[in-house]
């Protein structure tokens, strides 16, 4: 499964009609039907990681493949004589739509695609078997043509046997009669018989033929009568004031038109003008023609826009407005005598829909990008133009169907959905909010659409007065309330680890909109090789390369969270981990206790990793559970809505969104990292300083003046597991020998003595003197 997977079976079904002329020169029409099917793959829940609506989904399409299998063996055992089995076509609408071309007068052919990967072995396998079982089926195709066609030329064949009987001396038709092995007077009554039936197939096939030339006639009287009401249409298009349909598909724009003559008349769903759908009213609004002016009035707080704003009192139409009717019913005004000279452009559906956005405030969402002509910019308009209705007719089915939720678009960074800044490109999602509860979702443009259009169903169900109430769980409005939300994320620089200096912060997490969402308590621990926690010391880089490292990462507690949530976890990915690391969840609200630690060891650490620390930082995501409160407000959803402000960074908020955690500027957060590590560096460089200076100190009140390099050295290295301050040599004697042996101390110095010997000059002696 991938991410542009439909997740559905596909079927087209091509319509053939094919007339020719048969052996007397009459009109034989045949027809048939191909069904091309792409039939989805069946799937592994465990394997594809599926969730939620795709689960669902997953196992309606598995459910389908086990019927449609269940068919094919069905029509399989029949095609070996046993006519006892029941094909179970009706167990699902695949196989309904399919028993024709599986066992009817049909021809059928199967392509099925396998993998060649030994880890989908037991999928290739089942569908080996598959079609196997599809191979078996054994159909008979015969060809089809209309009826009445066909009863007339079996009418004309009938005839045509009868005469040569007749011309024969009808000795089959004496033969069959049974009267007296065929005397003169039993031919004479079968050539009656004959001719009898002869005559009454030329009736009937004579008043076929009238009935049919009739019926053509009317079809064609009937389609010249179209063509000269059309031609009417546009010539009264031509003269008088008229609204004519705007359609996302343009061919079928124009076909509606309402002629605005003088008087008033009534647009809604009981009016002159009838609309149906969704936000339509019985006196939805009142047009005027006044001496070629006309004016539009809604009623009762009726929803009517014109150019894309939307208007509460009478306003005057002018010449290629465009007005929305409801959510989904827009209309173009034209006004032939109110028309330039000049011909003005005619509006179409996208600049219609493009006007509403705008007017609308959703594209306030995009700040200084709608002014971008960027292909990331414009593929991010093109989504909430289309998508900005689609949000609205969901809202207006909400409220008639009193579901008590609120959809709204927002935008989401690639950060504020956990992601890097180069890692996708900045998409439109859906918020739904519960009304009662204020607990608030976020949907992909799929899964909107999905849901989207099993609301489509439920209000149609609704306006036919069926039964449209569906349980909770399979509610398209219903979003479960402990479904998992991404609260925010914090960005953890890594740059300390590569210097062994660890890390203990309380880090901000912040939201897609850039809001502080609280904070967690985050720590990187350098450990040795037995993880006991480094001391005072740090590393540079270069000289961790080639070693070992080994670090704990531990998310301790959150701190000032929000007390709607009844449960959080954490969750990130650590350098080339592909499966996220996940804590176990925390209950406790506010502050929520993790305690969770993860122990890395690195060996050897190479130039990646170590390019990886300095430069990089883990994405920390904090997840919660929101809390049901169970209560339900007496008020309705329409009255809910206008009680309710849009969120920031919605549709319909006037304040500018931030992208995301990148609003607070990523950059800022690096060079805070930075300034952190080398403060840390800083303070322990003061440390050895003064442990130096207190090793100092301690020789001269004991009368040496020389100090062992080892012992300075143990002060100075960066990978020391101590950071207590070494004692000094008090005896005069092994500062002698320390200092005579300078030479041979070269040899057996570590990488680090040898490349701060480098540093320090060929000559430097192994001991140091007190000046």
């Amino acid at each position: 499964m991938n991410a542009t997977s439909s997740r559905a079976h596909t079927i087209v079904a091509i319509s053939f009609t094919q007339k020719t002329l048969d052996g007397s020169g009459q009109s034989m029409t045949r027809s048939s039907v191909m069904n091309l099917v792409d039939l989805a793959g069946s799937e592994r829940a465990d394997s594809t990681g599926a969730t939620g609506d795709r689960l669902k989904e997953g196992s309606a399409i598995n459910q389908s493949l086990s019927t449609l299998g269940n068919c094919i063996k069905a029509l399989a055992d029949q095609s070996t004589g046993n006519s006892k089995v029941v094909v179970p076509f009706r167990d699902s609408v695949l196989t309904k739509l399919l028993q024709n071309a599986l066992g009817g007068n049909s021809k059928t052919v199967m392509i099925a695609a396998l993998s060649p990967a030994d880890i989908n072995f037991e999928e290739t396998l089942s569908t080996l078997r598959f079609a196997d079982r599809a191979k078996a089926i054994k159909t008979k195709a015969v060809v089809n043509e209309s009826p009445t066609d066909k009863l007339i030329r079996e009418l004309r064949e009938e005839n045509q046997r009868l005469m040569e009987m007749l011309k024969s001396g009808g000795g089959e038709a004496v033969s069959s009669s049974g009267s007296g092995g065929g005397d003169g007077e039993g031919s004479e009554e079968a050539e009656e018989r004959m001719r009898e039936l002869m005559k009454r197939n030329q009736e009937e096939m004579e008043a076929m033929e009238r009935q049919w030339a009739e019926k053509l006639a009317q079809a064609q009287a009937e389609s010249q009568a179209q063509i000269r009401d059309k031609e009417a249409v546009g010539e009264r298009r031509k003269q008088q004031p008229h609204l004519w349909n705007l359609n996302e598909d343009p061919s079928l724009s124009g076909l509606i038109v309402h002629f605005c003559e003088p008087g008033s008349h009534t647009i809604g769903r009981e009016a002159e003008f009838q609309l149906r759908g969704i936000s339509i009213l019985p006196q939805h609004a009142t047009l005027n023609n006044s001496s070629d002016k006309v004016t539009l009035t809604p009623q009762n707080g009726a929803k009517v826009c014109v150019n894309g704003r939307e208007v509460v009192q009478e306003t005057l139409l002018n010449h290629h407005d465009r007005v929305l009717f409801g959510n989904n019913h827009l209309y173009v005004f034209d006004n032939p005598k109110a028309a330039a000279p000049s011909p003005s452009p005619i509006p179409t559906f996208e600049a219609a829909q493009a006007e509403l956005a705008e007017n609308s405030g959703v594209m306030g969402l995009l700040g200084d990008k709608a002014k971008s002509s960027s292909a990331e910019d414009m593929l991010l308009m093109d989504d909430l133009v289309k998508l900005y209705p689609q949000v609205q007719e969901a809202n207006a089915m909400s409220e008639e169907l009193d579901r008590r939720v609120r959809f709204e678009l927002v935008l989401m960074s690639p950060q504020g959905r956990g992601l890097r800044e180069n890692e996708g490109r900045t998409e439109v999602y859906i918020s739904l909010t519960n009304l009662d509860s204020g607990n608030e979702f976020f949907w992909s443009k799929d899964k909107f659409s999905d849901r989207k259009y099993l609301m489509r169903d439920m209000y149609q169900n609704y306006m036919e007065g069926e039964s449209w109430k569906l349980p909770q769980e399979k509610d398209p409005f219903w979003e479960p309330a402990d479904s998992p939300l991404l609260i925010g994320t914090c960005h953890v620089y890594l740059q300390s680890l590569a210097y062994l200096i660890e890390v203990a912060e309380s880090f901000s997490v912040t939201d897609f909109r850039g809001e502080d969402q609280g904070k967690l308590e985050i720590e990187l621990r350098p450990c040795d090789s037995e993880w006991r926690e480094l001391g005072e010391e740090f590393s540079e880089p270069d000289d961790v390369i080639g070693q070992a490292i080994n670090f704990k990462v531990k998310l301790n507690k959150g701190h000032d969270l929000s007390p709607k949530y009844a449960a959080y976890y954490c969750q990130y990915k650590f350098y080339l981990e592909d499966e996220f690391t996940r804590t176990p969840e925390a209950s406790k609200a506010v502050n929520p206790q993790f305690k969770f630690e993860k122990k890395y060891t690195f060996k050897p650490v190479t130039k990646q990793l170590m390019d990886y620390l300095q430069n990089s930082y883990i994405i920390v995501e904090l997840w919660g559970r929101q809390k049901d409160s169970g209560k339900k407000s007496s008020k309705t959803t329409k009255e809910l809505m206008q009680g309710d402000k849009p969120k920031q960074g919605a549709a319909g908020d006037s304040r500018p969104a931030p992208a995301g955690p990148a609003a607070a500027s990523a950059e800022a957060k690096n060079l805070k990292s930075e300034l952190d590590t080398l403060k840390r560096k800083s303070e322990r460089n003061e440390q050895k300083i003064k442990q130096l200076q207190t090793l100092v100190n301690e020789a001269r009140k004991s009368g040496k003046d020389v100090l062992q390099v080892d012992k300075v050295d143990k002060i100075l290295s960066a990978t020391a597991a101590s950071s207590a301050p070494p004692a000094v040599n008090k005896g005069g004697k092994g500062g002698a020998a320390a200092a005579g042996g300078g030479g041979k101390s070269g040899s057996s110095a570590t990488k680090a003595e040898e490349k701060r010997s480098e540093a320090m000059g060929k000559s430097t002696s192994a001991a140091c003197s007190i000046q």
